[in-house]
């Protein structure tokens, strides 16, 4: 039983430290031609939004949010699949529910 154990806690420590390079790795989302850029880390928590001064029209909201919801599915979908490839690697492709 101890080789069982020492492997979960091996594994353990390597999806903390998956972790924390997901952490402090940044992915961009852009919609409208890079009118609006949003950044995420990969672990989905949302660090920056930008606009480009053309696309920010107090006539037309919609347009804005309509271009900031893409930009932001963009952002998390490849937060997404980043975290899918690092910790596959670690689950050998095997998908564990809640894990990423």
């Amino acid at each position: 039983m101890q080789p069982n154990m020492r492997a979960m806690q091996q594994m353990q420590t390597r999806m903390a430290k998956i972790q924390e390079e997901l952490g402090q790795t940044t992915v961009t989302g852009n919609a409208g031609g890079d009118a609006v850029t949003v950044e995420v880390t990969g672990l989905k928590e949302l660090k920056a939004i930008k606009l480009s001064p053309e696309v920010v029209d107090p006539e037309d909201v919609e347009t804005l949010e309509d271009l900031l919801v893409v930009a932001v599915k963009q952002a998390m979908d490849k937060a997404e699949e980043l975290a899918g490839q690092k910790f596959g690697a670690l689950t050998g492709g095997m998908k564990i529910p809640g894990l990423f």
